[in-house]
């Protein structure tokens, strides 16, 4: 006689997740503090961006990152989202519409949905080189009209609005640069954590599985152009967040928002950050800002440097800087960084000694280019040079190769260093999992 036993309902108990609640915790304390840590008008600014950049470049990566989408035209999204906010905010202005200032950039938000929900039907019918065509030519026909429509898109000089409208509630006018930032500080936040939710939702998992396997995805039952297409439309809702808090934040919209360097930016700094983890894009974000704020002030081929980084970083990290923080993070959990930190340093050096040599070269370039009635002489990093002297010329190459063959000679000594360290850890998890 068999017995048929009833099957329970297991409960599971989670354990409380300490680590994820300090993450989070220091992140909202990063952005609550750090205007309070830096004062000035300029770094207010700059730390503005910052959020407006984070909220763009996570965005993207819900594309890149997360479902494999190679996007050549996502500022399509961010920049109408931009366009319509500020359009928003001048009815409020006039009165002809009642809406809070500080929701002026969900309607961005929303604009960037209907947008991507228009466009991005046709975009995700195909994925991979065909995907990336699309939407470098929906990309480049937004921004062809954007100067066809100048009633909608204001023309070359763009459109302005003023943030400060009506009496102050509780205090807060949005004059202040201060309470600009702390309202995109929220948006930052908020969405940041919507996007990081949304990756440990069935919707986010099956996007990595599209991303990693398409036929597998098709053959369980799945649409996969349903999937890239409700992820597109879920990036270009935060995309149009982030133009709607940009156009809050700069009080103007011109139509270099829409434009593909702006699509090309998102594209760099999120590979440069890491589009593997979540947290790539936000470091990304943060260099996008410094780069196109303090580097830009520093030298006119900023982007000339940009393209060099990008190069090696291609070359020596595909994975992008979060990819070498997280290796790193690894070696210390074995106790193993001690090892490789001395060959850190001989490669930052080294790299550091190519460097001064092929900006010293750039840099003359640059200055017989633009610079010529001010005669050859020209101060670099303390020193004059020559631009027009052989001997300046022949140091910068003499210490930018002596660079480059330090650089090389170290890298080959670290890279079998690296190897043994990686075989000795896998036999340390195969020694725990046989305990």
């Amino acid at each position: 006689m068999s017995h048929v036993h009833e099957s329970r309902p297991h409960v599971h108990f989670r354990p409380f997740n300490v680590g994820r609640w300090i993450i989070w915790g220091g992140f909202a304390l990063v952005l609550a503090v750090a205007p309070l840590l830096w004062t000035s008008g300029f770094a207010q600014t700059l730390l503005s961006q910052m959020g407006i950049a984070i909220i763009a470049c996570l965005a993207y990566n819900l594309l890149l990152g997360q479902g494999g989408m190679l996007s050549f035209g996502h500022a399509v999204y961010s920049g109408l989202g931009a366009f319509l906010a500020i359009h928003t905010l001048n009815m409020v202005t006039a009165g002809t519409l009642s809406l809070p200032v500080s929701l002026v950039p969900l309607v961005g938000g929303l604009s960037g949905l209907f947008f991507a929900a228009l466009l991005g039907y046709v975009t995700t019918k195909k994925s991979g080189t065909t995907f990336a065509m699309i939407t470098l030519g929906i990309g480049e026909l937004v921004w062809s009209m954007s100067l066809m429509i100048p009633e909608f898109f204001g023309g070359e000089g763009g459109v302005s609005g003023n943030r400060v409208i009506g009496k102050p509630v509780m205090g807060i006018s949005f004059g202040p640069q201060i309470q600009v930032y702390y309202l995109i500080a929220i948006y930052c936040f908020v969405s940041t954590a919507a996007m990081y939710a949304l990756t440990r939702t069935p919707l986010g998992r099956i996007l990595n599985a599209v991303r990693d396997n398409p036929e597998r995805v098709e053959f369980i039952g799945y649409s996969t152009q349903n999937v890239r297409y409700l992820a597109f439309m879920i990036s270009g809702f935060f995309a149009g967040i982030s133009g709607g808090l940009s156009a809050l934040n700069f009080e103007i919209v011109t139509a270099e928002v829409v434009g593909a360097a702006r699509s090309g930016a998102y594209l760099l700094f999120v590979f440069l950050g890491g589009a593997t983890f979540f947290f790539g894009p936000i470091i990304g974000a943060v260099l996008m800002v410094i780069a196109g704020v303090l580097l830009s002030e520093l030298t006119k081929a900023w982007l000339l440097y940009l393209g060099i980084v990008f190069l090696f970083m291609v070359m020596y990290a595909p994975g992008g800087i979060a990819s070498l923080i997280m290796m790193n993070l690894r070696l210390a959990a074995f106790g193993k960084l001690k090892r490789v930190w001395t060959s850190y340093l001989a490669l930052g050096g080294s790299a550091l000694v190519a460097l001064i040599g092929a900006a010293a070269m750039i840099e003359m370039v640059y200055h017989l280019q633009l610079n010529t009635a001010l005669g050859p002489q020209m101060d670099f990093m303390g020193a004059t040079l020559n631009a027009n002297g052989l001997d300046s010329w022949f140091g910068a190459a003499f210490v930018m190769l002596t660079g480059v063959l330090m650089f090389e000679f170290t890298r080959r000594s670290f890279s079998r260093e690296w190897g043994v360290i990686q075989e000795e850890i896998e036999k340390e998890i195969k020694r725990r999992e046989a305990l």
